[in-house]
């Protein structure tokens, strides 16, 4: 008992992405940059959509959700890398890797089950036009965003238990930027089978439950949209799911490698890379994606600059 509380109370040592060679001042300038783009594009995607009344529509609805837990998870990781990076040491304590852990895997799944619900959204929006205002009424959307938020507090609080319960008798140092749990499951010792096996089963329901809604969903999605005679609705039906697809394919494509292949496959250098991928790129591709490709998101943004302008000209008149 002493020993396993001695080991509960020992601090971790995160080795980083930044090696203190001549690339890590650069490296540590585009993470800064990319971590403050991300946090603003997000927060204007957030702000059009609540002050935009043409945004007001529940696809628009759960994407400023989408965005608000992109800014929530970034913030989980990033800043603490960061800091560790200016003081010159990558301490964290085990409360403080509980915690990171227990946020991460809590954000990270809810949007797991958002995006995997999102594309019922598209679904009825292109299968079922005429009933789109009953099966995505406002109680719906509620409903989508409170089975997501349970999704992920439900990882949270079966994962971060078993991950941590862990033995970590061998080296604390942790080759990764952040307390993830397939690298913590590398750094304990002693007989690992049946904890693998537990984080494996959540792990694949986590991805595979959202995964099949997305599969399903986009199949009656292509099987209508072949159907369709004309050529601009075709168009229409492909603009209006492209950005879900692009979204879909970057975050799941990298935490399948992470989560689901086995771990023979894993190198440190592959984990950081992949995981720098979907936790510290996809929150600023995110917005960028269905802003960039989508005429409403661009015309609302138009709209809140030409009232600014309008203020402002008044305002100047008046003086």
């Amino acid at each position: 008992m002493v020993g396993d509380n001695k080991t509960c109370s020992s601090d971790f040592t995160l080795i980083g992405l930044f090696t203190h060679g001549a690339t890590s001042g650069f490296l540590f300038s585009i993470i800064c940059a990319v971590f403050f783009m991300a946090m603003i594009v997000n927060g204007v995607m957030i702000f059009l959509i609540h002050i935009d009344p043409y945004l007001h529509t529940p696809m628009y609805f759960l994407l400023s959700h989408l965005s608000f837990i992109d800014m929530m998870y970034i913030s989980t990781i990033v800043p603490k890398m960061l800091v560790n990076y200016l003081v010159g040491k990558g301490t964290i304590s085990f409360a403080a890797c509980t915690a990171q852990h227990f946020l991460y895997m809590g954000f990270v799944g809810a949007e797991f089950f958002l995006l995997g619900l999102m594309a019922y959204d598209r679904y009825v929006a292109i299968c079922n036009p005429l009933r789109y205002p009953v099966l995505m009424s406002h109680r719906v959307c509620w409903m989508i965003l409170a089975s997501s938020w349970f999704g992920g507090a439900l990882d949270s609080f079966l994962l971060t238990p078993i991950t941590m319960s862990l033995p970590f008798c061998s080296s604390r140092k942790i080759n990764h930027f952040f307390c993830e749990a397939p690298t913590m499951l590398r750094l304990a010792c002693g007989d690992k089978a049946a904890y693998e096996m537990v984080m494996y089963v959540c792990c694949v329901m986590m991805l595979l439950i959202p995964f099949s809604v997305i599969i399903a969903s986009y199949a009656r999605i292509l099987i209508t949209v072949h159907q369709m005679k004309s050529a601009e609705g075709k168009k229409k039906a492909f603009a209006t799911c492209s950005s879900h697809i692009m979204v879909v394919t970057l975050f799941y494509g990298a935490a399948l490698y992470t989560y689901m292949l086995p771990q023979s496959y894993h190198t440190p250098i592959k984990d950081k890379v992949f995981s720098a991928f979907y936790t510290i790129l996809t929150p600023l591709l995110n917005p960028l994606i269905y802003s960039l490709r989508n005429t409403d998101v661009t015309g609302a943004f138009k709209r809140v600059l030409a009232r600014c302008q309008g203020v402002h000209g008044v305002t100047r008149e008046g003086f």
